[in-house]
């Protein structure tokens, strides 16, 4: 029988409850809805008007929701949807269904449709997520909407994962078609893809997008009302020293705007704060966490590159290391060439190598920039990393086996 070896110097790794730093520090997750939302009065105002009709009892109208990840649309779609259905709840003649799906991971209207007919249906009689004509899910789909009846509104967040618009046309339709009588629908499409709408064929987009509510970037001012908010509910009385939400709130608007990562950085400083021991979360555990979870997002980004993308990556560190960027691409080649030879592989042509330069852009690990210097110097690009080089190294150093040195 194995016996370990106890080491009597070892660090004490039991567990006890620690609340010292968060009175309750879910109310910075995803998952929280506060009780009120702030910073997005005129938004709130337009979608609660386009709800309006349910709550006389009127033919829902349906609403397309748009904006840039982390602006507060899932919140106030949730927000919103929870008073309704409290203030419906006193009027007898409204009978409201409420049906939210998350639409990451269903790439086809099949999907989606045998996902709603699931969420209506009692456990162990679910359909299959294969094996059915389309047209029997939608058969399917109809039945289960027409046994619920009254006003259903059904709410497809990330809507923008779905490669085809056959469910939206479907869904938006479905009254007119006559595929449905005992039942108003009204749908709630949810979208952090700004050209998604564009993309719709103009017959869905007529029908899908009768209401519109555009959620624009929070400014440094609306954040910090966010994260004021939150410190209330998620963090004891005089723990958060006077710069640390100014600071969270001003990176968060620099990185357009987003609330969700402001309220993440807020998370993450606490936790630090909570494993040093601290008393109060500092503007040290901010900047700390911010390299964190930079660190973090960069090596996410990376992990979803083709080898031949991280090794042009990893050419573009060893020339910042060098001093010699912004690089022109024919000056990332030669390393990227030889990036490949350590590894064992061919380099690819000077047009995918632009391709995998041009995908680091999109991920926002690197910039690039065009030049134009005239008749003479002509136009060409120049690329930068968009990080710390550490960081940047840490992550495609997780990935490749290098040999700095060799390069």
């Amino acid at each position: 029988m194995y016996h370990p070896v106890v080491n009597q110097h070892m660090a004490d790794f039991s567990f006890e409850q620690d609340t010292r730093v968060f009175r309750n520090r879910d109310a910075l997750t995803e998952q929280y809805t506060p009780d009120e939302l702030v910073g997005r009065d005129e938004e709130l105002s337009e979608f609660h008007a386009a709800l309006q009709p349910v709550i006389n009892g009127e033919n829902p109208s349906n609403i397309f929701i748009y904006g840039k990840s982390g602006v507060g649309k899932t919140a106030a779609t949730r927000f919103l949807l929870q008073r309704l259905e409290r203030d419906v709840a006193d009027v007898d003649e409204v009978d409201l269904t409420t049906i939210e799906v998350n639409c990451d991971g269903l790439n086809t209207s099949y999907q989606t449709a045998v996902e709603l007919v699931n969420r209506m249906r009692d456990p162990g009689n679910e359909m299959s997520s294969t094996g059915y004509p389309q047209a029997a899910v939608y058969n399917g789909l109809w039945e289960e909407l027409e046994t619920q009846g009254g006003i259903v509104l059904i709410v497809l967040d990330e809507v923008d994962h779905i490669d085809d618009d056959s469910i939206l046309y479907q869904l938006s339709r479905a009254r007119d078609n006559g595929v449905i009588d005992n039942v108003d629908l009204g749908v709630i499409g949810i979208s952090n893809d700004l050209s998604f709408r564009e993309d719709l064929s103009s017959k869905v987009r007529s029908s899908l997008c009768e209401r519109e509510v555009n959620f624009s970037a929070y400014n440094a001012t609306e954040l910090q009302e966010v994260l004021r908010q939150r410190e209330t509910v998620a963090f004891h009385d005089d723990t958060l020293e006077d710069e640390v939400v100014p600071l969270c709130a001003a990176y968060g608007a620099r990185d357009s705007g987003d609330a969700r990562q402001a309220l993440d950085l807020l998370l993450m400083a606490g936790d630090l704060a909570r494993q040093d021991d601290a008393e109060h979360v500092t503007e040290q555990h901010v900047r700390r966490a911010k390299n964190k979870l930079k660190k973090n997002q960069v090596e996410e980004g990376i992990s979803t590159l083709s080898p031949h993308g991280q090794y042009a990556l990893y050419a573009l560190v060893v020339l910042e290391e060098r001093g010699e960027t912004p690089a022109r691409t024919r000056d990332v080649v030669p390393v990227y060439q030889e990036v490949c030879r350590q590894q064992g592989d061919e380099p690819v042509s000077l047009r995918s190598i632009r391709d995998h330069l041009a995908s680091l852009a999109q991920l926002g690990i690197i910039d690039r920039m065009e030049k134009n210097r005239g008749r003479d110097g002509g136009k060409f690009t120049e690329q930068q990393l968009n990080h710390e080089v550490e960081i940047v190294r840490a992550g495609v150093s997780e990935l490749l086996e290098l040999d700095p040195s060799a390069v």
